[in-house]
């Protein structure tokens, strides 16, 4: 016999769809919020209905967006000749964080051939229409530079390639960010793979 009742077993059960959180995890997080926050639980649900209902995609960039075209890419202050590609929208925010000021276009994730997830997934053919200006992608045809932001993993350098040959049909700089040495690191302390990438990526010192 269940020791639980059917309605919280159901919660514990949805609350183990988020990363990181197992069963009891989410046990836990049940208890908690039945024992001594019902009044948070609630708005928490009352925000989780609200924002699965009104928050969508970007028609340009694909970031996340409450809007047909989100305010990152309607704002005039931003610098429309820099289009930085990235993974995900919290590579957005680690990317507003460290100061770009450019435009975006999320992938929503990267080629995984045996995923299911292809060009077409990533929405690739939206890019190149946005980089070509065509009817409708007016708004790239400023675009002089793609910075290339996917992540230092097979996949991402996979996704890098496969959208620098996009790039480079329509005759615009591609550049890839860098990856190596996180700053203050000691190289005894560095993995092999960053301190091969950081080699790799060495530049010539002027002055």
């Amino acid at each position: 016999m269940r020791a639980e009742p059917p309605r919280l077993g159901a919660l514990i059960q949805a609350l183990c769809c988020m990363p990181g959180i197992g069963q009891k995890s989410a046990q836990r997080i049940s208890y908690h919020l039945l024992q001594r926050d019902r009044n948070g639980a609630k708005s928490l649900a009352a925000a989780l209905a609200d924002a699965m209902d009104n928050i969508g995609s970007c028609e340009r960039c694909r970031n996340f967006s409450e809007t047909p075209v989100c305010e990152l890419c309607l704002s005039e202050k931003r610098d429309g000749s820099l289009l930085c590609i990235v993974e995900s929208p919290a590579d957005v925010f680690a990317m507003e964080e460290a100061g770009y000021n450019g435009k975006y276009f999320v992938l929503m994730g990267h080629l995984s051939p045996l995923d299911g997830i292809g060009p077409q997934e990533l929405g690739l053919d939206k890019l190149a229409a946005y980089l070509a200006g065509s009817p409708g992608d007016e708004a790239g045809a400023g675009v002089k530079e793609v910075i290339l932001a996917t992540n230092s993993t097979m996949e991402g350098e996979a996704t890098a390639h496969f959208i620098s040959n996009i790039v480079q049909k329509h005759d615009m700089r591609v550049t890839r960010i860098a990856h190596g040495v996180p700053l203050g690191g000691e190289l005894e302390y560095i993995d092999s793979n960053t301190l091969s990438h950081a080699l790799a990526g060495r530049r010539d010192i002027t002055g």
